[in-house]
């Protein structure tokens, strides 16, 4: 992994997932996402260069500049808390790194915001209901627990952010995330009072964000790294 091009131009990286949440237990996989840039020619040649990159041993996904912001401005969670972990999650931070962190709150609208937290919630619910009442295999009990604990995350998280504009990617109380999570793997059911309670939030709460988010920063903090990385010597950070 250390010797792939995109390595070498990674601009902001960190440790995500169940790490960063809080709710890792012993036996978790650590999980790194981070967001790279091409040489500015590789830009113009007849075939475009790969917009990500998903490593292992460890697990590491990396995604283009232009991607990540094209995913940031749709309200895609995964992406999003790059830009809001704490600063001891993060493995590589550059300049532009840090540019991408001052426009975060830019990159935000609300329904974007609703539609993507409680829409990924909702599938992950959806999941939920396929598996029954709890009696299969103690592996697809995990599973199903892993699922129930990240509904009830993107929930708690999406509405955070649709309420004030802010995103804290450590949870309160992991355990209640844990409990949740076994309640749901005995029962599938036990987590459609909590989505409906969200679902209702989201229809009661007025949102902080605008309509619309703000491409324009978005497209320009983009021409910066275009620009650092047209010259050879942007090679190196």
């Amino acid at each position: 992994m250390n010797g792939h091009p995109a390595i070498r131009r990674v601009l902001l990286s960190g440790i995500v997932g169940s790490t960063a949440y809080g709710l890792a237990r012993p036996g978790s996989d650590v999980d790194r996402l981070g967001l790279f840039a091409v040489r500015t020619e590789q830009l113009h040649g007849l075939h475009r260069p790969s917009e990500s990159h998903v490593f292992t041993d460890p697990d590491h996904t990396l995604h283009e500049a232009a991607k990540w912001c094209r995913l940031a401005l749709g309200g895609n969670p995964t992406v999003m808390e790059l830009v809001w972990l704490p600063d001891d999650l993060y493995e590589v931070r550059t300049p532009l790194g840090d540019e991408l962190i001052g426009i975060r709150s830019s990159l935000l609208s609300a329904k974007r915001v609703r539609d993507a937290y409680l829409g990924y919630a909702t599938q992950q619910f959806r999941r939920l209901e396929t598996r029954g009442d709890g009696s299969f295999s103690a592996d697809t009990r995990k599973r199903t627990a892993k699922h129930a604990r990240h509904l009830k995350r993107l929930c708690h998280q999406g509405l955070e952010l649709y309420t004030t504009g802010r995103l804290t990617i450590r949870v309160e109380n992991p355990d209640d995330y844990h409990d949740f999570g076994e309640q749901v793997a005995a029962d599938s059911d036990a987590a459609r009072p909590l989505l409906a309670e969200y679902e209702a939030a989201f229809n009661e709460n007025r949102s902080v964000l605008p309509d619309q988010p703000d491409e324009a920063a978005a497209e320009a903090w983009l021409r910066c790294v275009r620009a650092y990385f047209y010259a050879s010597e942007g090679e190196a950070l």
